[in-house]
C-alpha cells in the first residue's frame, strides 16, 4: 500500500496519540485498587488523546472542523472538510485491562466520510481506507467475508449500558437474529468491531445509538473492503445514529431479521 499523503497526516496523528494512551493503559492495572477506582485516570487519558490528535491535525490541515467526543463540534474556515475523531473507543475494556480498544480518525469531505483510520494500539494493527484506494490492516489488503448462509454467519452488535435506552428493543431485535445466524458477538468497540467486518472476521454488524465518531473511519474501510454501510433511521450516513454494515447478504439478512423484532 503506498500511502497518500492524506493517509500519512492521518496515522502519523493516530501513533502520537496512541503512544500517550499506551503508556496510560500500562498503568491502569495498577489502579483497580483504589477505592475511587481509574475512572477519573481514564477519562484523563482521553482528553490528552483527544488534544494530541487535534494538534497533530490541525497543524497539517489548517482549517478543517471536528467533531470530537470530548470536545464537541468546531467550525473549521474550511466547511467543506472536517474530522470525526474518538480518542479512545472501548473505554470500558481500557478501564478493566482488557486489550480491545482503539483510537479512530475519519475525515468527511462534502458530507461523505472519504478516509478513515482506526488503529489498535494494544495489538499494533492499523485499519486504513481512503476512497477508491481500498481498505487496508497493516498494509494487507482487505476483504469482507464471502459466507452467503446466515446460519453460518457470526454477527457483532453493542448492547446499550445501564444509562442508554433501548433496552427492550435491543432484546427483541437479539431474539429475531439468534434463531437465524450462527453467533452473536459483543465486544465493546464498535469502531473496531466494524473493522473486523471489513476483514471478514465478523459477517455483519448493527448497533443503534451510536456517534459518528463511532462508525465515520468504519464506514470507508467497510465500503473500500468490498461490503455495504447502511443506517437503521433512514438518516444519511453523516447524521446516523442507528447503524447497519456486512457483507451484501449478511447485511440484507440481517436487516430482514431486525424488522420483524420492530413489528
Amino acid at each position: 500500500m503506498i500511502r497518500s499523503p492524506l493517509m500519512t497526516v492521518m496515522t502519523d496523528a493516530v501513533m502520537k496519540a496512541s503512544r500517550s494512551l499506551k503508556r496510560d493503559f500500562g498503568e491502569v492495572e495498577n489502579l483497580q485498587v483504589l477505592a475511587k477506582g481509574p475512572g477519573d485516570f481514564v477519562s484523563k487519558a482521553d482528553h490528552k488523546a483527544e488534544q494530541i490528535l487535534r494538534e497533530s491535525l490541525e497543524k497539517a490541515r489548517p482549517g478543517y472542523g471536528f467533531v470530537m467526543e470530548e470536545s464537541g463540534v468546531v467550525h473549521g474556515t474550511d466547511e467543506s472538510n472536517r474530522w470525526h475523531i474518538d480518542p479512545l473507543d472501548g473505554t470500558h475494556n481500557f478501564l478493566r485491562g482488557i486489550p480491545h480498544w482503539n483510537i479512530s480518525v475519519a475525515l468527511e469531505r462534502d458530507n461523505q466520510f472519504v478516509a478513515g483510520v482506526v488503529y489498535d494500539a494494544a495489538k499494533d494493527e492499523m485499519f486504513m481506507a481512503e476512497k477508491g484506494k481500498g481498505a487496508y490492516a497493516n498494509n494487507r489488503r482487505l476483504r469482507v467475508s464471502g459466507r452467503r448462509e446466515p446460519a453460518e454467519m457470526l454477527v457483532g452488535t453493542g448492547i446499550p449500558h445501564i444509562g442508554k435506552g433501548g433496552h427492550g428493543l435491543f432484546l427483541r431485535e437479539l431474539a429475531a437474529v439468534m434463531p437465524r445466524f450462527a453467533n452473536v458477538r459483543r465486544m465493546g468497540s464498535a469502531a473496531l468491531d466494524i473493522a473486523y467486518v471489513a476483514a471478514g472476521r465478523l459477517d455483519g454488524y448493527w448497533e443503534r445509538g451510536l456517534n459518528t465518531w463511532d462508525f465515520a473511519a468504519g464506514a470507508v474501510l467497510i465500503r473500500e473492503a468490498g461490503g455495504t454501510f447502511g443506517t437503521l433511521d433512514g438518516k444519511q450516513a453523516t447524521h446516523a445514529r442507528d447503524i447497519i454494515c456486512g457483507n451484501e447478504t449478511c447485511e440484507q439478512a440481517l436487516r430482514a431479521a431486525l424488522k420483524t423484532a420492530a413489528a
